[in-house]
């Protein structure tokens, strides 16, 4: 598989999960859906590996550090999201995300020995600005919100959470364990982890008979977990953290394009300049990449 379908695949696919989510809010509680959704995925990846022949067994040594990739990419990153959103309206969060460029640029540096290219920087700058103007009305009534610095630091956390989970999976990687029984475990567990912060919160369970809710679990738990992560961790391997990260600031660009067609919104002059910095950044981040 080429660079630009590993890049391109996943954004697209998690662009379209925004709009999917909304068919997850109803009954259900947050933490079970978000629970059920990598429980089902693990469920996935296992079979999957099983099919390909690859192993499932893991030395003692390694589970531990799977259940911290786990707890924090499949758990702990997504339990702060949600709660962050309670605070902020879901555009500020989508603008905290896209920082993940640079906290993936600094995490590959510090702990894989990845330098940060200056292309990425600056192509990641125009990036997070042009997401920032896109969402511009959400960060200026967010200012109103007397708990809107909570919100913040929950998001800032979630997205510290998902790029420890990024250098955690790759540096697990690299000690020779194959991507799917990796991924596998670690959705496992983060699982794992979502259903004991319900259980702890004292959260109870709620069924949703909706068969809309289900077929949005079985696309956001096998297109959205299963083959998502795996392409954009085959590209991480690839080009490194900061590369796969850039996805941050595209995905918000396609979403509000598949909001246009499926939810009547309207781009402002504003979202126009924030969406043509974002594409603008992707060019300038990733064009003398493309052209080696």
């Amino acid at each position: 598989m080429s660079d630009r379908f590993l890049f391109w695949m996943p954004t697209l696919i998690w662009a379209t999960t925004w709009h999917v989510i909304l068919y997850e809010i109803g009954e259900v509680p947050a933490l079970y859906s978000v629970a059920m959704r990598f429980a089902l995925a693990a469920v996935m990846l296992f079979a999957i590996a099983g099919w390909r022949g690859e192993s499932l067994q893991v030395s003692k040594n390694v589970h531990p550090w799977l259940a911290l990739t786990g707890a924090l990419q499949y758990g702990l990153n997504y339990v702060g999201t949600y709660e962050s959103e309670r605070y902020l309206p879901s555009g500020l969060v989508a603008v905290l995300f896209s920082l993940m460029i640079f906290t993936n640029a600094i995490g590959g540096a510090l702990f894989l020995a990845q330098p940060i290219a200056r292309r990425i920087a600056i192509g990641g700058c125009m990036g997070v600005t042009g997401v920032a103007l896109i969402f511009w009305p959400d960060i200026t009534a967010a200012g109103a919100n007397p708990n809107a610095w909570l919100g913040i630091g929950l998001g800032l956390m979630a997205v510290t959470f998902a790029s420890l989970g990024n250098i955690l999976t790759l540096r697990i990687s690299r000690e020779g364990m194959a991507l799917v029984p990796l991924l596998a475990w670690s959705m496992a567990y983060g699982a794992l982890v979502v259903l004991l912060i319900a259980w702890v919160s004292g959260v109870p369970f709620v069924a949703d008979p909706r068969p809309s809710y289900w077929i949005a679990m079985i696309y956001l738990s096998a297109f959205g977990s299963v083959a998502a992560f795996l392409l954009y961790f085959k590209l991480a391997q690839r080009q490194g953290p900061a590369r796969a990260g850039l996805m941050g600031m595209v995905i918000p660009v396609i979403a509000l394009g598949v909001s246009a067609v499926l939810e009547d919104w309207r781009p402002t002059p504003i979202a126009g300049l924030g969406i043509a910095l974002c594409l603008g950044g992707l060019w300038s981040a990733t064009r003398r990449a493309a052209a080696n």
